[in-house]
């Protein structure tokens, strides 16, 4: 059995809070990067040279990279053979948001109720998934998640019938409505199978895996490569203003389902998709 304090726990989700808000994840950067050597649109060209000084400033002047610095998305993968000691594990991210969001100058965009919305000053709390795994170990992801690309996300109750042509065609559909709503060139998340709430968590872990990296299933695989031609040919292009940079990366995480469903979920990160992981 390992011991891992609260307070560590604290600190580091407090910077991580800070650093996904400063500096994109390196995936990310380097796919901008070499988007903009290949645009071929004057304008979408010239947008994507301005998110690359944005993200420069950012880094070096120490300020959010985009305005909306999100709601905190948090996946832990806590090893089994790890015990919390100090106090209470949700609580401790709680703080460590808190913390991040005061310490970091970031904008609080939580409100506590989603009717009345008051304003809860502090950006927490936020929204948590575990697992429990082997090991004694604690892998910490977070992704604070801006609203402009959440609110352009979807659900669809698919029939098996309709397979992967169905799943393209509401993939399609879902990046079309965006448009220019979530500020592309996005990075597309799907969660395909299990149940409802399933494929959406599915899509919403797939924003954090690296886009350079394929899924190691071919089919899936053939899947994420097609989509991504795919949205890339609809000419939506940096900012909805035109070019051939829609999309960053299609990342696809699968999982077993019913015989009678088809669940598939689209989750939309904007061009800066934060996040960052660290082991403790």
């Amino acid at each position: 059995m390992r011991n891992i304090s609260i307070e560590e726990i604290i600190s580091n989700i407090k910077d991580m809070c800070i650093e996904a808000n400063y500096k994109l994840a390196s995936d990310v950067d380097a796919s901008i990067r070499d988007a903009y050597d290949k645009e071929i649109s004057p304008l979408g060209k010239r947008v994507l040279g301005q998110l690359l000084d944005n993200l420069d400033i950012a880094e070096n002047d120490l300020i959010p990279i985009c305005q909306d610095t999100g709601m905190v998305i948090v996946f832990v993968a806590i090893g089994q053979e790890v015990h919390i000691e100090g106090g209470f594990l949700e609580e401790a991210i709680n703080e460590g948001i808190r913390r991040g969001y005061q310490e970091g100058y970031l904008r609080k965009s939580i409100v506590s109720d989603p009717l009345i919305r008051n304003n809860t000053q502090d950006n927490t709390p936020g929204i948590i998934h575990y697992d429990i795994v082997p090991g004694n170990q604690l892998e910490i992801t977070i992704s604070p998640k801006g609203f402009g690309s959440e609110n352009m996300s979807r659900i669809y109750m698919l029939k098996p019938s309709d397979e992967d042509q169905g799943i393209k065609k509401t993939v399609l559909e879902t990046v079309k409505l965006a448009g220019p709503n979530a500020c592309p060139p996005i990075v597309v998340g799907i969660g395909i199978g299990g149940s409802f709430e399933k494929c959406a968590l599915l899509a919403k872990r797939a924003l954090t895996r690296d886009i350079s990296i394929r899924s190691d299933k071919p089919h899936i695989r053939k899947l994420e490569e097609e989509l991504l031609s795919a949205i890339n040919d609809m000419g939506i292009g940096p900012a909805g203003l035109g070019g051939r940079t829609t999309a960053l990366g299609v990342n696809i995480e699968t999982y077993p389902t019913h015989i009678a469903g088809l669940p598939v979920a689209v989750n939309i990160g904007c061009h800066v998709n934060r996040h960052v992981t660290r082991v403790i």
